[in-house]
C-alpha cells in the first residue's frame, strides 16, 4: 500500500488533476478519494460530493448532475442546481463510474473538457471549477474495448490511475485493520488490546471477497459476540460467524497431511477455511482422548495458553473428556 498512498498524496498536492481509482468492491476507494480531498489544500475547505452512478436513473441523470430549469420537463416545478454546482470549488466523486449511463457519458466528457455546464432546459452555460475523482469497481480498459464505455471519456478520467489491491493481497495489513475497526467501536464494546496469532493465521486463510468492508462488518460482529477479555481470538471469530465447527475422526501422519487435505479440497470442493476448522477440531479431540492430564498440561503440549485452549474447545463444542 505504501507506493499507492505516496502516489495518492502526490495527486492531492496537484488539486486540478483528475484521478481514477480502480479496485474491487469494498477495497476502500471512497476512503482514498476522501483522503485526497482532505489533503488538497485548495479544495478541502469546500464540499466533497458523491454521485452513485449505479443508482442514478438514466432519465434523471443529466438533471442530477447538471441541474434543470423550472418547466424543463414534467415534474420540474422549480429550478434546481445539480451536483456539479454543489461541488463547485470542491471535489465531485463519481462512484462506480463504470455504471454511468451511456447517454450521459458524452455530456460528462464535454463538461470535463470545457469546464462549463448547461442545466437541462437552459440556454446559458456556466463555468464550473470542480475536481473530479472517479472510482470503478471493474477495470475500465476492457469495458472500453467491449464498447460499453467511451474511450475518450476513459482517457479524460485516466490522468492519474490508482489501483487499490484487494484485501487478500494485503495479509500484512490484517492485524492493523482489525484493531483499527475494533478501536472505532471501543465506546460500545470496550477496549481491545490485540488479537492472537491463531486468529491472524485464520484471517489470512480467508478470501474476503467483500474486502475491507466485509472485514469491518465481521469485526463488529466479533465485538458484539465477545463475552469477556480484551484480546480477539478464533473463538470470537467462530462465535460471530454463526457456524458450527465440523468434527470428524482420524489422525493423518504429518508427512501425508498436506497431500491428503488437498485431495479432500479437490474432491469435495469444500472451502479451505472450513477444512481447517475440521482439522483443528480433529486435533483437539484426539488430544483430549489421548492426553489425560490437566488443561494446563494440554495447553503446554499444544504450545498455547490455557485460556486460548479453553476458547478453542468451547468454539468446537468439545469437552475435556473428549466429547
Amino acid at each position: 500500500m505504501a507506493p499507492l498512498l505516496h502516489q495518492a498524496y502526490r495527486a492531492a498536492c496537484v488539486s486540478d488533476i483528475t484521478v481514477l481509482v480502480e479496485g474491487e468492491t469494498g477495497t476502500g476507494k471512497q476512503v482514498l478519494a476522501r483522503a485526497i480531498h482532505s489533503l488538497d489544500a485548495k479544495r478541502c475547505p469546500f464540499a466533497f460530493v458523491t454521485v452513485h452512478c449505479s443508482t442514478v436513473a438514466e432519465s434523471l441523470a443529466e438533471s442530477e448532475l447538471f441541474g434543470h430549469q423550472r418547466g424543463a420537463f414534467s415534474g420540474a416545478v422549480a429550478e434546481r442546481a445539480g451536483l456539479f454546482t454543489a461541488a463547485n470549488r470542491g471535489t465531485l466523486f463519481l462512484d462506480d463510474v463504470n455504471d454511468l449511463p451511456p447517454a450521459l457519458q458524452p455530456k460528462l466528457l464535454d463538461v470535463l473538457q470545457r469546464r462549463t455546464l448547461r442545466a437541462v432546459g437552459s440556454d446559458r452555460e456556466a463555468a464550473t471549477d470542480v475536481r473530479v475523482i472517479a472510482a470503478a469497481n471493474r477495470t475500465l480498459a476492457p469495458l472500453v474495448k467491449a464498447g460499453s464505455f467511451r474511450s475518450d471519456l476513459y482517457h479524460r478520467l485516466n490522468v492519474i490511475r490508482l489501483t487499490v489491491p484487494p484485501l487478500r493481497e494485503r495479509p500484512e495489513d490484517l492485524a492493523a485493520l482489525v484493531l483499527e475497526f475494533a478501536h472505532r467501536h471501543a465506546d460500545l464494546y470496550g477496549w481491545i488490546e490485540g488479537l492472537n496469532e491463531d486468529l491472524l493465521l485464520h484471517l489470512r486463510s480467508l478470501p474476503f471477497e467483500g474486502n475491507i468492508r466485509e472485514l469491518e462488518n465481521a469485526v463488529q460482529r466479533m465485538l458484539f459476540a465477545k463475552r469477556d477479555g480484551s484480546v480477539l481470538t478464533c473463538a470470537d471469530w467462530f462465535a460471530q460467524d454463526g457456524r458450527d465447527s465440523d468434527s470428524g475422526s482420524g489422525n493423518d501422519p504429518v508427512r501425508e497431511a498436506g497431500n491428503m487435505l488437498w485431495e479432500v479440497l479437490a474432491r469435495d470442493r469444500v472451502s479451505f477455511s472450513a477444512l481447517m476448522r475440521r482439522v483443528e477440531s480433529n486435533v483437539l479431540q484426539h488430544a483430549l482422548q489421548t492426553e489425560r492430564g490437566t488443561r494446563r498440561q494440554l495447553a503446554r503440549l499444544l504450545q498455547t495458553s490455557e485460556r486460548t485452549l479453553y476458547h478453542k474447545l468451547r468454539a468446537h463444542g468439545l469437552t475435556e473428556d473428549g466429547g
